[in-house]
């Protein structure tokens, strides 16, 4: 048996699991300057589209998360699922109001005679 086969003691499990942590913590942090620079080099005209675009996939979240928390037994997933439904709920209609707002801009006014 190789040191690649061995099997994880109790003491190696914390060293396992804070190279899974720093891993993660680096793809977040990428993932956050990419995300920003992104968002930077949107064009205003093109924000309702996207808007509407991560609502759709807020409402995804709401949907997974209900399926999550539905479970039956009260574990911690379901309570992280519950969660889950109140923020991506709040996250896809404050998107459609803002979504909505938007679109309201490019609506020719009246012209009140």
């Amino acid at each position: 048996m190789t040191n690649d086969q061995l099997p994880i003691t109790n003491y190696q499990l914390p060293i396992v699991m804070a190279e899974g942590l720093i891993a993660g913590l680096v793809v977040f942090t990428l993932a956050s300057f990419v995300g920003f620079e992104v968002i930077n080099k949107v064009p205003p005209t093109l924000h309702t589209p996207l808007m509407s675009g991560s609502n759709a996939i807020s409402g995804i979240a709401v949907l997974g998360a209900i399926l999550i928390s539905g479970q039956g037994s009260v574990t911690v997933t379901s309570i992280l699922g519950t969660i889950a439904i109140a923020l991506a709920t709040i996250n896809v209609v404050a998107g459609f109001l803002v979504t909505d707002r938007m679109l309201q801009m490019f609506k020719k006014k009246e012209v009140k005679a």
